[in-house]
């Protein structure tokens, strides 16, 4: 102590009371907050609040948002915090018709799901049934449909396996809009042809070709027809070289028409 400086005892033993009061309170409200921050996040993670709300679907053509969410196991009573982006993913990626997906989480509660297709390449005709065929050459024979499709050619009497698989190649390799103007891909196999295809195209004209250089040769479909008279249909012929023989001309409405009495 120092010289002159005397500290009274009495004096401090009440300020030193109200310290350690001020600190023991600070020290409860300091709990009492945590506990009740902990019985709020308990709460809030139990109630509907903590759920995802919405769940944004994109980049499918044929599997609807709702399949898709279906497959996903997420509903709206999940809650958004315990999502696993990847087994979301798994979930979703388990349809043979998905080729990829990409899920991710926005703030607050939003679940964005990214999706991409194998193509559908042709369909498969059997049993009055439409089944789609994809490019990495699977049959989805749970996915048959009773209506004709519009977006890929129908593959018809084809029951050799390895003749649809050759030719499931050779469609992958296709441009989509040559591969849209397709109708019906008849087996046509003869002795001088043992791959031997009839397409029917959308637009009337019938090509005869084979299943090798399948590719290759209606690639250049688009150019060929550009050079024809459109009001004149017939066979492509593509087998070897190229040409083309038009349909029996039409008789003249005259000769249909049965002679006035």
């Amino acid at each position: 102590m120092e010289k002159g400086k005397v500290v009274v005892l009495e004096d401090r033993v009440p300020k030193l009371k109200k310290r350690r009061r001020q600190k023991a309170n600070r020290r409860l409200i300091a709990y009492l907050f945590f506990f009740f921050l902990a019985i709020l996040c308990v709460l809030y993670f139990q109630s509907p609040f903590s759920a995802v709300r919405h769940i944004e679907v994109s980049g499918n053509r044929h599997l609807s948002d709702e399949r898709i969410i279906s497959l996903s196991g997420v509903t709206k009573r999940t809650s958004f915090w315990k999502v696993k982006e990847q087994q979301v993913e798994a979930n979703i990626a388990r349809h043979p018709e998905v080729k990829e997906v990409t899920v991710k989480k926005r703030l607050p509660h939003t679940l964005v799901i990214h999706v991409r297709e194998w193509r559908r390449i042709a369909y498969v005709y059997d049993q009055q049934t439409f089944f789609p065929l994809l490019e990495n050459g699977r049959l989805l024979k749970k996915e048959g449909v009773k209506t004709a499709p519009t977006d890929a050619p129908v593959l018809v009497g084809w029951k050799n396996g390895d003749a649809i698989a050759e030719m499931t190649g050779q469609l992958a390799e296709l441009p989509a809009a040559v591969l849209g103007a397709m109708s019906e891909i008849h087996y046509k196999p003869t002795k001088e042809y043992e791959d031997r295809v009839i397409v029917y195209m959308n637009d009337g004209y019938e090509v005869s070709a084979t299943i090798r250089r399948f590719a290759d040769k209606l690639a250049h479909y688009p150019a060929i027809v550009a050079a024809l008279d459109r009001n004149v249909k017939g066979v492509i012929h593509l087998e070897v070289g190229s040409y083309f023989v038009p349909y029996d001309p039409p008789k003249k409405e005259d000769d249909d028409e049965a002679p006035s009495s």
